[in-house]
C-alpha cells in the first residue's frame, strides 16, 4: 500500500474543522502554537468568529495549515512512514513542508503567517478568486486575458481557478457561462493567489523563508511548482516563492502520484475537494477525506495503522 497525504488550501473553513483533534494530547501543542499566531485558540476561533473573519486570507491560511499539522500529529505521533507521499494545494504546500519536517511546527506556522501577511500587503482590497468548469485551458486563458484576470490553478476535469479584481471576476464568470462553461462562480477567497497580482509579495516571503534553516524532507514531497518530486530544500523554498505569482498545476501533481503507484490517499481538509479530484484521477486508489470520519480512531483503522 502506497500512501499519499494531501494538504488542502483555504476556502472550506468551517465551525467544526478542529472537532476531531481539540481534546487529543498529540494535537494540543500545535493548537497552542497556532493560538499565538491567530490570537485565539483555533477551535474557539472557528466556533465564534464572524463569517468574514473565518474566510479572511490570513486567518484562513493559519487555520488550514494548523488543521493539517494537528491531524498529522494525531494520526502519526512519531511521524508518517518515510515512504509516504505528501503534497499541498496552495498554502497546503506550506503544511506539506511541515509534515515532511522541513521546518518545526512553530517555524511552519511563522512562515504561514508571514506568507499571508505578504500576500495581503501585495494584493488589492478588491481582489478575488473564482472557479469555472467545462472550458479548455486555452479558452480559459483567452477569457482571463480579456478581463485582465489570470489563471491561478489548473485542476483535473477542466476545473480552473482564476484570479483578478472582484468586478473583473464577476464579468469573467458571466462571460464564461455565456461561452459554454458548465459552472463559473466567485469563491470566498479575497486575494488573487498564484497570479502576477502578487508579485510584490515574493521578496518579503523569500525573506521569511531565508530566516529559517530548512531540513531535507523526511517524506516524499511533491511540489506543485514544476511540479516534481523534490528532495533539495532550496528547490522546495524556491517553488514556494514562485507559486505566489505562478499558475499551480494540481492536475500534474495528481498525475505524479498516479505514476508513482499511489494506492491510498487521505485529504486532511477542511473539505473533500482534493479527495474528489484524486478519486477521479486515480480510480484504482482508496481515497478518503478526514471529514468523512467521525474520529481519529476511524481514520487510523482505515489507514491500517492500528
Amino acid at each position: 500500500m502506497s500512501l499519499a497525504l494531501l494538504c488542502s488550501g483555504q476556502g472550506h473553513q468551517n465551525r467544526e474543522m478542529f472537532d476531531l483533534v481539540t481534546v487529543l494530547p498529540q494535537a494540543r501543542p500545535i493548537l497552542d502554537s497556532a493560538s499565538i499566531a491567530l490570537g485565539a485558540d483555533p477551535a474557539d476561533f472557528c466556533r465564534t468568529a464572524p463569517e468574514p473573519a473565518l474566510h479572511a486570507n490570513r486567518e484562513g491560511q493559519i487555520l488550514c495549515v494548523t488543521r493539517a499539522l494537528a491531524i498529522a500529529a494525531a494520526l502519526f505521533p512519531t511521524g508518517a512512514p518515510p515512504e509516504t507521499f505528501v503534497a499541498g494545494y496552495s498554502v497546503g504546500e506550506v503544511a506539506a513542508c511541515g509534515l515532511a519536517s522541513i521546518w518545526s511546527t512553530n517555524e511552519t506556522l511563522m512562515i504561514t503567517e508571514r506568507r499571508a501577511r505578504a500576500m495581503d500587503a501585495a494584493s488589492g482590497s478588491n481582489d478575488q478568486l473564482c472557479y469555472l468548469r467545462g472550458l479548455s485551458r486555452p479558452a480559459v486563458e483567452r477569457l482571463a486575458g480579456r478581463f485582465d484576470c489570470a489563471l491561478a490553478i489548473v485542476n483535473p476535469g477542466l476545473l480552473f481557478i482564476v484570479g483578478g479584481l472582484r468586478s473583473s471576476i464577476d464579468a469573467f464568470c458571466a462571460a464564461a457561462l455565456e461561452d459554454g462553461a458548465a459552472k463559473a462562480a466567485p469563491m470566498p477567497i479575497y486575494v488573487a493567489s498564484h497570479t502576477p497580482r502578487l508579485a510584490a509579495a515574493v521578496a518579503p516571503f523569500l525573506d521569511a523563508l531565508a530566516a529559517v534553516a530548512p531540513k531535507p524532507p523526511s517524506l516524499r514531497l511533491v511540489s506543485a511548482t514544476g511540479p516534481a518530486l523534490v528532495t533539495n530544500p532550496s528547490i522546495v523554498l524556491n517553488g514556494l516563492a514562485r507559486q505566489l505569482t505562478d499558475t499551480i498545476d494540481w492536475a500534474a501533481v495528481l498525475e505524479i502520484l498516479a505514476e508513482r503507484g499511489v494506492t491510498q490517499i487521505l485529504e486532511f481538509g477542511p473539505g473533500h475537494a482534493l479527495a474528489e479530484m484524486a478519486a477521479a484521477t486515480l480510480p484504482w486508489a482508496k481515497v478518503r477525506a478526514v471529514d468523512d470520519f467521525r474520529s481519529i480512531e476511524g481514520i487510523r483503522q482505515w489507514l491500517g495503522t492500528q
